[in-house]
């Protein structure tokens, strides 16, 4: 194995001291670090390939991450023949200006369970609501139990990996300085969900539990969209149920604007081994 220290480019990434110990063990291709438009004096946030990855490419990024300390993500763009291949080239990002806290996950679910759940109108407009998120009530229902993993989590995400550049094969290959892919999206400024919250390090809170429960892997990144491998699926009716209740409270839209009520989008997670989130 050919290992050698970070390019200096990579290291600007990492806080001063931390990239000392760094070694990649894959040949970085063509590509550049990028800095957040709005603190352009400030370190950069992530290194943007310069064209589209494959599959190959991603899968020993990951396998290196440990080495590196370096997570890939496979970015998207909300128009990917713009040259600003938004956020990203164009450094639509938001990092925090200051050390995140940590966040709990199920208290960040149920406060979101309950901003959707709250009706605020006196029209009638209840029992169309409590249709939406039935059989659950108003009430935070609590975390989904962990599942039972089913193959290799890190291999799972190869493999989706695989299938999105089939897909979407313009998808570019991002790296990031964190523990994890949830972490990422925190220390890359991601904004997706500004509509709903700006608080990225909630969303990455939920995301590392469910790395934890569910074997999930974030894969993907794009404008406002994201998606996971997962090697612990929900199996059946009261177990996909318990996970669309979280997944109602961490992405409404795909609800309100989707499926249409929890029990039909229940149907549809049953045993998938992606996770696929948008929002509006």
């Amino acid at each position: 194995m050919n290992l050698r220290a970070l390019d200096p480019e990579l290291r600007l990434l990492f806080p001063p001291g931390e990239a000392e110990h760094r070694q990649l063990s894959v040949e970085l291709p063509a590509g550049r670090v990028v800095r957040a438009d709005e603190r352009e004096d400030g370190p950069p946030v992530l290194w943007l390939g310069d064209g589209a990855t494959n599959a190959r490419e991603y899968a020993r990024f990951r396998s290196d991450h440990g080495r590196s300390g370096l997570y890939p993500l496979l970015l998207d763009a909300l128009d990917p023949e713009d040259e600003e291949f938004r956020p990203w080239a164009g450094g639509e990002l938001f990092p925090p200006q200051e050390p995140v806290g940590e966040r709990d996950p199920e208290a960040v679910l149920a406060q979101w369970w309950g901003d959707q759940t709250e009706v605020t109108d006196g029209d009638g407009e209840d029992e169309r609501f409590s249709e939406v998120f039935a059989p659950f009530g108003a009430g935070w229902p609590g975390r989904a139990p962990a599942g039972a993993v089913d193959g290799d989590p890190g291999l799972l995400a190869d493999a989706l990996a695989r299938e999105l550049l089939a897909m979407s094969p313009w998808l570019r290959l991002g790296l990031v300085a964190a523990p994890s892919a949830a972490a990422a999206l925190t220390v890359a400024g991601w904004s997706g969900p500004v509509n709903m919250s700006g608080d990225i390090a909630a969303f990455s809170s939920v995301l590392g539990d469910w790395e934890s429960r569910f074997g999930a892997r974030l894969v993907s990144v794009g404008f406002a969209t994201l998606r996971l491998s997962v090697a612990a699926p929900p199996l059946g009716r009261e177990a996909a149920l318990a996970v669309a209740a979280e997944h109602f409270a961490f992405c409404p839209d795909n609800i309100w604007q989707g499926a249409g009520t929890i029990e039909a989008y229940a149907d549809a997670i049953d045993g998938a081994r992606e996770w696929y989130f948008w929002w509006d």
